[in-house]
């Protein structure tokens, strides 16, 4: 990446998240940490039983469904933070790897834009940090 580039692209998340304090006026104080004490994760048992069988027994498990979840709330961008934070350790919980959360968030790029993407990895990367490391992945 250019110097100029990467200029360029800093000024563009400064206006963005410039924009995002303006849209969502409060929120700046808002603690997702103190939100997330409420709600851990969910053991994997529970969430395949309420997540991957309830809608459609013989459709996506809850793994895949945590995915596809992840990837709309890639696309919300900021709005989704503590949302997609929760779902994401869910999703690990689930049995998805840390892995196929980043290809998912990443993938997203083209739908919701670079500025989204960056924000779901860096929050994914805080989750990641939280998480005790995987043997397989």
């Amino acid at each position: 990446m250019t110097d100029d580039f990467a200029k360029m692209f800093s000024a563009w998340m400064e206006q963005g998240q410039k924009m995002a304090q303006a849209f969502m006026p409060g929120m700046e104080n808002f603690d997702a940490k103190a939100m997330e004490k409420f709600f851990p994760a969910m053991p994997k048992e529970l969430l395949e039983m309420w997540f991957g069988k309830t809608f459609n027994p013989e459709g996506l498990d809850a793994r895949t469904r945590f995915l596809v979840t992840i990837a709309a709330l890639t696309v919300l961008g900021p709005v989704g933070e503590p949302q997609l934070r929760m779902t994401i350790k869910n999703g690990l919980a689930a049995g998805a790897t840390k892995r196929e959360i980043a290809e998912v968030i990443w993938q997203m790029s083209m739908f919701g834009g670079v500025p989204a993407m960056q924000k779901a990895l860096e929050i994914a990367q805080s989750v990641f940090a939280e998480t005790p490391e995987e043997k397989d992945a």
